[in-house]
């Protein structure tokens, strides 16, 4: 019993710290509010910190990995491994509100939800019209998307057409 009431108190302690863990992509928030940390499980001595990332060949995978241990080590949790798991497929349904309202402080309109599983993918062509965002600077829903992929490949870049400022919009997928 105080084996496992320990066990849990690591596991509490390795959240918190996880809370921490910035994004290098978007370092407005953190890998917990992106939903990338999936669990955390105590194996007697050693905290295995599942993650998944936000698509097969995100740049950053490597970064996160390693941020995440390096901060569990920092905070003196003991030995951890990270274990990528990637099914289910991360899902930004997946961002905390708290996420998603760090986004759009930052300048990044949050993605709105995803499609459910239940839905059959379709494909648009190219000429598709796409809904108008609320620009994140000044609220004007006059906006426009300049290109389909913005700084990574899980963004799009806006204008906005009354404050000609430019802004991403993380795509829900």
């Amino acid at each position: 019993m105080i084996a496992e009431i320990a066990s849990n108190a690591r596991v509490d302690a390795a959240w918190r710290v996880l809370a921490t863990v910035l994004d290098p992509e978007v370092p407005a928030v953190s890998v917990c509010e992106l939903g990338i940390v999936r669990d955390v499980i105590d194996h007697d001595n050693l905290l295995e910190i599942v993650l998944t990332p936000t698509y097969s060949g995100c740049p950053a995978t490597e970064v996160i990995e390693h941020d995440v241990l390096q901060a569990i080590a920092a905070a003196g949790l003991g030995p951890a491994r990270a274990t990528l798991r990637r099914a289910p497929a991360w899902t930004t349904d997946w961002i905390s509100a708290e996420g998603r309202a760090k986004l759009l402080a930052y300048g990044i309109v949050p993605p709105g939800p995803a499609l459910s599983a239940e839905v059959p993918i379709r494909f648009f062509p190219r000429t598709a019209k796409t809904v108008a965002l609320a620009c994140p600077r000044c609220g004007s829903h006059g906006t426009e998307r300049l290109a389909a992929f913005g700084s990574t490949a899980c963004k799009a870049t806006w204008r906005c057409l009354a404050c000609q400022e430019p802004f991403e919009h993380f795509k829900p997928i």
